[in-house]
């Protein structure tokens, strides 16, 4: 079972921003979106690229490559040119820590 990893102060993301961090051996990006957080793997399902990197608009991610969008709340698709959705991770807050999870192989 994977381990919940601590990612950074609850303080330390204001609203709008993100952090990339390395859970269980995958650069994952963890987004403060109106005081809640959310966790997508840092990568554009289209052409493997880093996506973090991207505009944010409201609850979705532009890729910064070709433009297709993500949820950043589910990981879920919203336009092409990509089809398939990115994996999305577990978020908890424990003392004021952002933790995140990988439990896709547990």
């Amino acid at each position: 079972m994977s381990e919940w990893v601590d990612v950074v102060s609850q303080d330390a993301l204001a609203e709008g921003e993100h952090v990339v961090v390395d859970v269980d051996g995958v650069e994952v990006a963890v987004f403060n979106l109106e005081g809640s957080f959310y966790a997508i793997e840092d990568v554009c399902s289209h052409d493997g690229a880093e996506i973090a990197s991207g505009e944010l608009q409201g609850d979705e991610i532009v890729c910064p490559r070709h433009g297709a969008r993500f949820c950043v709340k589910t990981g879920q698709v919203k336009s092409a040119p990509a089809y398939e959705d990115i994996a999305c991770f577990k978020v908890r807050i424990e003392d004021k820590r952002v933790k995140v999870r990988d439990d896709r192989w547990d």
